[in-house]
C-alpha cells in the first residue's frame, strides 16, 4: 500500500479532530461548532476559506501554478437524530445525535489531505475542497449548489467518497452508472366513512382498502416495470383507528420508493397515483395521493470512474479494486453530479473490529446505534484525495 508518510506521521493529529467531531455531532444546517473546527484548521494551514454556502457549508481554496483547471472534492459533516449505544470516550455528548454514517471520518480525512496539499503544492490549478453540511435528509448539496457553489468556484469535475461497513479495510469499489438510488417518499390518505365495528354496512370501512391497496402497489414492480430493472416500494407506515370497536374514517399510509432511474421513478409515480385513485373508486372511499421526490440517483461518470480507479490502483493495487454493487440508498452527492462530471466511490471501513472498549453490542454498520468510523482509514483516504487532485492536475 503506498500511503503518504507525512500524512500516516500525522494520522494521531486528524484522529484527534475526528474524535472531537464524533464527541460532538451536529444534525443538518446546525453543524456550527464542526464548521468551527474546519475553519480553525484550514485557517491553521494557510488554506484560504469561503463560509456559508448552505448555511454552515465551508470551502478551502488551494491554488498553485497557473493553470485554469480545477477540482473540487467533497466531505459531509452532519451528524444523525438518533442515540448512540456506544460508551467510549468519545461517544456523542448530545443526547439523541450521533455520528452514525461516518461523516465525522470524511471530514477527518479532507481535512489530512487539505493539510499536506497545503504543504506541498504538487499541482497545477486549483482544488476546492468542499465540507457539505446536511447530507442526511436536508439536501445540503442541493442548497450549495443552489447558492452558486459551482458559479462562484468553477471546476472541471467533483469527487465525493463514502467510507463502506462489510468492506475490508484497505479496499476501494468504483464503477461507472448508477451506485446509489432516488429516495422518494408517498402519503396515500383513503377517506371512508366511520362507524360502529359490529354494524360495517352502515359505515364505509378504509382498513381493507388500505391492505389491499398495499398488495396491489408491490404489482407495480412485480408486473409494470421491466424485470431487469431495480425498483422498490415499500409502504413503512400504516396509521388508522383509535378503538377496538370503531370503524375508522380513514387511513393513512406511507413510504418510500427507490430507483436507479427517472424514467421507471416517473411510471412508478403514474402508476401508483393510478392503483391508488381505481382503487379507492372501485370500493367507495376517497384517495388523497402525494408523492415527494426527494434525492436523485447518484450516477457516476464513465471517465472519471476510470480516472478514480486509475488512482486508487497506484495506492492499494488493482486487486484491491472492486465493482461497486449499486445500493437502494441514497446520497445527495447526487446533485454535484447532475451538474458536473464526477465520482462517488467506497473505502472499506473493516467489519467492526477496529472499535475501541466500550462500544455498543450492535453491528457496525451505517446508521447503527453501535457504529464508529475505522481511524486507521484516514492516511489511507488522505492520500486517495492527495493523489486523485495531484493526478487531475498533473504538472
Amino acid at each position: 500500500m503506498n500511503l503518504i508518510d507525512p500524512i500516516v506521521s500525522a494520522a494521531a493529529e486528524i484522529a484527534a479532530i475526528r474524535r472531537d467531531l464524533h464527541a460532538h455531532p451536529e444534525l443538518c444546517f446546525k453543524e456550527v461548532r464542526t464548521a468551527d473546527v474546519v475553519a480553525a484548521k484550514l485557517t491553521e494551514w494557510g488554506i484560504p476559506m469561503h463560509r456559508g454556502l448552505g448555511t454552515t457549508g465551508v470551502v478551502g481554496i488551494l491554488k498553485a501554478g497557473s493553470s485554469q483547471r480545477a477540482v473540487g472534492l467533497r466531505a459531509d459533516m452532519d451528524a444523525l437524530p438518533m442515540q448512540e449505544f456506544n460508551t467510549f470516550a468519545h461517544a456523542s455528548k448530545h443526547a439523541g445525535k450521533m455520528h452514525a454514517c461516518g461523516h465525522d471520518g470524511h471530514t477527518a480525512m479532507l481535512l489530512a489531505a487539505a493539510k499536506h496539499l497545503a504543504q506541498q503544492r504538487n499541482f497545477d490549478g486549483t482544488v476546492y475542497l468542499i465540507f457539505q453540511p446536511a447530507e442526511e435528509g436536508g439536501g445540503g448539496a442541493r442548497e450549495m449548489i443552489k447558492e452558486g457553489l459551482f458559479e462562484q468556484f468553477p471546476m472541471d469535475a467533483v469527487f465525493g467518497l463514502h467510507n463502506w461497513p462489510g468492506m475490508r479495510q484497505g479496499q476501494f469499489a468504483v464503477s461507472a452508472g448508477p451506485v446509489m438510488a432516488s429516495s422518494n417518499e408517498f402519503k396515500i390518505v383513503l377517506h371512508g366513512k366511520g362507524g360502529h365495528a359490529a354494524m360495517p354496512h352502515m359505515g364505509v370501512d378504509p382498513v381493507p382498502v388500505a391492505c389491499q391497496l398495499v398488495q396491489a402497489l408491490q404489482t407495480i414492480i412485480s408486473r409494470s416495470k421491466k424485470p431487469i430493472e431495480a425498483g422498490v416500494i415499500s409502504v413503512t407506515m400504516i396509521h388508522a383507528g383509535e378503538a377496538t370497536n370503531v370503524i375508522p374514517d380513514s387511513v393513512e399510509m406511507q413510504g418510500t420508493v427507490r430507483t436507479f432511474t427517472f424514467e421507471l421513478l416517473d411510471m412508478i409515480e403514474q402508476r401508483m397515483q393510478e392503483v391508488s385513485q381505481s382503487l379507492a373508486t372501485a370500493f367507495g372511499v376517497r384517495c388523497e395521493f402525494e408523492f415527494r421526490r426527494n434525492y436523485p440517483p447518484t450516477i457516476n461518470s464513465a471517465p472519471e470512474a476510470d480516472f478514480a480507479r486509475g488512482v486508487m490502483a497506484e495506492i492499494v493495487g488493482a486487486e484491491n479494486i472492486s465493482a461497486q454493487e449499486p445500493t437502494m440508498g441514497a446520497e445527495d452527492f447526487a446533485y454535484m453530479l447532475m451538474a458536473k462530471p464526477g465520482c462517488y466511490v467506497f473505502l472499506g471501513n473493516g467489519d467492526g473490529d477496529h472499535r475501541a472498549l466500550g462500544h455498543g453490542g450492535g453491528p457496525c454498520m451505517l446508521h447503527n446505534p453501535s457504529y464508529d468510523f475505522n481511524d486507521d482509514l484516514i492516511p489511507l483516504g488522505a492520500t486517495y484525495w492527495v493523489r486523485l487532485a495531484e493526478k487531475f492536475l498533473s504538472v
